[in-house]
């Protein structure tokens, strides 16, 4: 199609040009879009991911730009990728144009390079700069996060003036909660709600109102897990984000943290296991083997310590089969006490609650849980191995080897995260893997060991 992007076919070639040319709006199209302006762009996202590339296309081709915009913000990233790639390029540019500055950011940083400069040269040229700075910023930082679309507000204004211009910009602002006072250079000074500049004594200089205000705000190199910390920390709507000399340059929203949030609990749960955390199901399966195919293999090494700290006891174990079917018993007990620890202290370290210089004092206190609860499930497993077994020393030594693997499970579930982030590297990625060889390899060693001593 003319001026289609190139390199790619025009899924919307027979779908969705406009009507008045003489084509006919598929029926599956005119029912999506009939009401796009009365349904939640999520809702209205949620449609489109069940509709076949092609319809997808013509759906979003026959909304208002506005609605399409805000359904476009809502698709999955790849989707959205394929949507755009397969769009007439001008129609894509107008959708584009009519989404917030970060959200159309996140879109275009998806694309390939030569995609992106095509629409970004159909842009207004105020647009296409915007964009290209916010292209430019690392997207795991506030910068990469932030909404440059907000209310500037200047010291000298009376808050009658600045209610009148937030009145005037509301309609173009996506979050109009808050505005933001600055001087001539735009250095942030302060931050009024709209509720209180309602209440404001009329006549008063917004200046005056945010003189002496603690200014709260993340520098734009900071962090994305700092930045939603920060904004959960003081319950805003919108955090500001600033430079080195305090300039504002944009706002990081709640929405925003929310995404991040999410994205950051995925990544843990997936780099604990060892998988990578940007696959999902939509990853190319080739991809995912390439991803995966590494820690199995770290695994499998891991395996082998275990299977050869058994194979060091093969006698004991030959001599009494009932210990073959203990043994699993101790490692998978101790391997969940540190999963329940190592959940706990990546969840502080991701959400930054607590200081660092006492991180390993948080590993004592996971340590006194490991010795509590290994007390009274080793007192448990002397009974249920005595019993199983007919002999009170293999009972003694079940529950001994319980409470000791149980205390090192805890130690290690602890510790695990604070090492990986000493080494600078991600303290949920794949510490799973390392904790399930310290609890198997101990405990086995421990109870073969014991049993070797005591029985034999």
């Amino acid at each position: 199609m003319a001026g289609g992007l190139p390199g790619k076919s025009s899924a919307n070639s027979s779908a969705c040009d406009n009507e008045p040319r003489g084509i006919v709006m598929p029926e599956i199209c005119r029912e999506t879009t009939k009401d796009a302006e009365f349904v939640h762009p999520a809702d209205m996202a949620d449609r489109l991911e069940h509709l076949s590339l092609e319809k997808q296309v013509c759906a979003l081709h026959n909304m208002s730009k506005g609605d399409a915009a805000e359904a476009l913000a809502e698709l999955d990233g790849n989707v959205a990728v394929d949507v755009l790639e397969n769009m007439d390029a001008d129609v894509a540019a107008q959708i584009i144009a009519q989404m917030a500055p970060d959200d159309a950011a996140d879109v275009l940083d998806e694309l390939d390079e030569e995609h992106r400069n095509v629409l970004l040269k159909k842009l207004t040229r105020e647009n296409s700069e915007e964009l290209r700075n916010l292209l430019n910023f690392d997207p795991d930082s506030a910068a990469g996060y932030m909404n440059t679309d907000l209310i500037l507000l200047e010291k000298h204004l009376t808050v009658d003036e600045a209610i009148a211009h937030i009145r005037g910009e509301m309609k173009e602002k996506e979050n109009p909660y808050y505005g933001y006072v600055v001087d001539e250079k735009d250095v942030l000074l302060g931050v009024l709600s709209v509720r209180n500049l309602m209440l404001a004594r009329p006549g008063t200089l917004v200046g005056e109102a945010v003189a002496g205000q603690a200014v709260i705000s993340v520098r734009y190199d900071a962090n994305r897990r700092e930045a939603a910390s920060a904004l959960s920390r003081y319950n805003f709507l919108a955090m500001p984000v600033v430079d080195y000399e305090g300039h504002i340059m944009g706002v990081v929203t709640y929405d925003d943290i929310m995404d991040i949030i999410d994205e950051e609990n995925s990544a843990d749960m997936l780099g604990m296991v060892g998988a990578d955390p940007e696959e999902n199901v939509d990853t190319p399966w080739p991809e995912s083997v390439r991803k995966r195919l590494p820690w199995l293999m770290v695994n499998l090494f891991n395996s082998a310590i275990s299977a050869s700290v058994v194979y060091m006891f093969e006698g004991t174990v030959a001599q009494m089969a009932a210990l073959a079917v203990l043994m699993p018993m101790v490692a998978n007990q101790a391997g969940n006490t540190g999963q329940q620890a190592l959940a706990v202290m990546i969840r502080q370290l991701a959400t930054d609650r607590f200081d660092h210089k006492k991180a390993w004092l948080a590993v004592l206190r996971e340590a006194k849980i490991g010795i509590v609860t290994g007390l009274f499930m080793s007192l448990v497993a002397f009974a249920g191995a005595w019993q199983f077994t007919a002999n009170v020393v293999v009972g003694g030594v079940m529950g001994g080897a319980l409470l000791c693997d149980m205390m090192i499970g805890a130690v290690a579930g602890g510790s695990i995260p604070l090492i990986l982030r000493a080494l600078g590297r991600d303290p949920a990625h794949a510490s799973s893997i390392f904790l399930t060889t310290i609890t198997d390899g101990a405990g086995f060693f421990i109870f073969l060991g014991l049993a070797t001593l005591l029985v034999f």
